[in-house]
């Protein structure tokens, strides 16, 4: 009998193991929810779809977007922090929710260190400054400097658009006014896609645009007059940088990343950082996020080194700038 019941008892124990590993192995059993803060048509938005494309065919169960605007990426943060940590509730945001928020607001109800699990980076992105060649207003404009000397002319009457208030186009554009040592009006939006709008409609005078601008800056809708990192952007060769232009530290770009709430298992962060590189390397996707920005995949470690790294750097920025925002 002794042999039967130590025989019994490991097949039990091999049984009972592999049922615990049958369930590990069955992330994702359901549909992934990725909330995003941004507009549809936005480059957060856009980012989201391709790695969510990806995911959704490797990974064996559909990845949606579900969009929720506002408060510069707020909303959707603060949706993500208090979901459920189970890996079927992730984030997809750009570095103003995490890097900057933090920094101007006292009631966000999320921490971008405690409160996530970050994934991974994907993309790193410029923006173009542009604007509307048809606007009477900017329509002598055909340089940065020309830009500067009509702000100089007119204290307070240049406007800009952004993506919301704290956002990276807004600090870009707060940083332009503080290096030239002039007074532009600040109006934020519900997210790029409505500030572009806002642009093509001559309802402000320029904006610090993302990459989804491009394709209106070469059909001749929208006028690109500098690039907001000290390289160049490739489909752009002939626009020169802001750096080019006179203000030799202007460096500022975005990236759009992927995040988990706190809790989430370890396991299913590091698949899901393991699958959205594979992704981001497809040459299928890969042509399609080149057309976002520059490729940036990266450990879950790494990432939270950039976060650390940028939140230092934002709080400088801001303080330049004397950047305010009521809490």
């Amino acid at each position: 009998m002794k042999p039967f019941r130590y025989i019994a008892a490991t097949g039990l124990l091999m049984t009972l193991t592999g049922v615990g590993s049958a369930c590990a192995e069955v992330y994702p059993s359901q549909p992934v929810k990725f909330v995003v803060g941004f507009s549809p048509g936005s480059t957060i938005d856009t980012v989201a779809r391709i790695i969510g494309e990806g995911l959704t065919q490797r990974m064996g169960t559909t990845f949606v977007i579900d969009n929720k605007t506002g408060a510069n990426g707020a909303i959707a943060a603060r949706t993500v922090a208090q979901a459920k940590p189970d890996g079927y509730t992730l984030l997809v945001s750009n570095s103003s929710s995490i890097t900057v928020n933090p920094l101007l607001y006292s009631d966000l109800q999320y921490h971008p260190l405690k409160n996530f699990e970050p994934i991974s980076t994907v993309v790193s992105v410029p923006f173009v400054l542009a604007i509307n060649p048809e606007n009477k207003r900017t329509a002598a404009i055909s340089s940065l400097k020309d830009l500067v000397d009509a702000a100089a002319k007119q204290p307070g009457r240049v406007t800009y658009g952004s993506a919301g208030n704290g956002n990276l186009m807004h600090l870009a554009g707060a940083q332009l006014a503080t290096m030239s040592k002039t007074e532009m009006v600040h109006v934020p939006y519900r997210g790029a896609a409505p500030m572009e709008a806002a642009l093509l409609a001559g309802d402000i005078d320029y904006g610090f645009d993302t990459l989804s601008g491009v394709p209106l800056m070469k059909s001749g809708k929208l006028k690109p007059l500098a690039v907001s990192t000290k390289e160049r952007w490739r489909d752009l060769p002939d626009v020169p940088s802001v750096a080019e232009q006179g203000y030799p530290d202007f460096d500022i770009s975005f990236w759009v990343g992927t995040f988990a709430p706190a809790g989430t298992p370890k396991d299913v962060v590091d698949r899901l950082n393991k699958e959205i590189a594979a992704v981001a390397n497809d040459p299928k996707f890969q042509k399609k996020l080149m057309l976002q920005g520059n490729i940036l995949t990266q450990s879950p470690a790494g990432f939270i080194e950039k976060i650390r790294t940028e939140l230092d750097q934002n709080e400088q920025l801001i303080q330049r700038a004397n950047i305010k925002i009521d809490k």
